[in-house]
């Protein structure tokens, strides 16, 4: 398989079990996740499910994977071993790489998102909306990311955290049952970041699952459903923020990090 390639399991496998069981799908679901880069492994049986209006941030040291596991999660990358299924959306991976509308069930936003020079943020949306099932409301969503004063400015002149909510807004084409977010409050001032996670916030409430990493672990704290914590290629910690907090007896999240990860190294100061 090519980088645009994965291994995505049909949702509908095992659709008449679900169904005699009454039991919800998970919005996305990736199982025993490894990968390794030459000889370093950087993924080592990860497995991670998230429901419908669920919001999980991946933390974790630098080189922990979770870049990796997001691009896995978003379908960018295929894994070395196991499947990643889009259970909301019904679509395997023969529907969405023949363009019959998988595409769209998950947004991403990379860790540097880019963007052709010299189209405005509004012409940048309109490109990338004409591939989306449906009709796309670009002035809605330069409103909702909070760059509807810049729409007409050229992208290579948008500052970096204009930039990153621009690649939020590329990702919210198409109305997604997933977003994977990687580091998207990097760039961006205190209230910047305070209103991107509001519109994370906002988004699951319509029940959209998102799945994010992020340096900025206060945010994360009072926004996130659950914080999965990987180290050495795997999880080591995963619960409620609180939880995990209350589980070292930690004064907040940014302490109990420091409590779950083997390297002196700790991410969001």
């Amino acid at each position: 398989m090519s980088e645009g390639d994965t291994a995505v399991r049909d949702a509908t496998e095992d659709e008449s079990t679900t169904e005699s069981t009454g039991a919800a799908r998970p919005a996305i679901e990736a199982t025993d996740l490894s990968h390794a880069f030459g000889d370093i492994h950087v993924l080592e049986g990860v497995s991670l499910s998230v429901e419908p209006g669920e919001i999980v941030a991946l933390v974790g040291p630098n080189g922990s994977g979770k870049s990796t596991l997001l691009r896995f999660l978003a379908r960018v990358r295929t894994p070395d071993e196991g499947t990643v299924s889009v259970g909301a959306s019904g679509q395997g991976e023969d529907d969405r790489r023949e363009g019959q509308g998988g595409h769209n069930r998950v947004g991403y936003l990379p860790q540097q998102p880019g963007f052709r020079d010299g189209f405005s943020a509004a012409d940048t949306l309109r490109f990338y909306a004409q591939f989306a099932d449906g009709d796309v409301d670009v002035s809605e969503i330069l409103t909702h990311v909070g760059l509807v004063e810049a729409s007409d400015r050229r992208v290579d002149a948008l500052s970096g955290g204009m930039t990153r909510l621009l690649g939020l807004g590329r990702a919210l084409i198409g109305d997604p049952a997933v977003l994977v977010l990687d580091e998207p409050a990097s760039g961006l001032d205190p209230g910047m970041v305070e209103r991107l996670f509001d519109i994370v916030s906002e988004l699951a409430d319509s029940g959209v699952a998102v799945v994010l990493s992020s340096h900025n672990l206060g945010p994360v704290e009072r926004t996130a459903d659950r914080v999965a914590v990987l180290d050495g290629g795997r999880f080591v910690a995963d619960g409620p923020p609180g939880e995990l907090v209350e589980a070292v007896s930690a004064a907040d999240l940014q302490t109990a990090f420091g409590e779950f990860v083997s390297t002196e190294e700790v991410e969001g100061r």
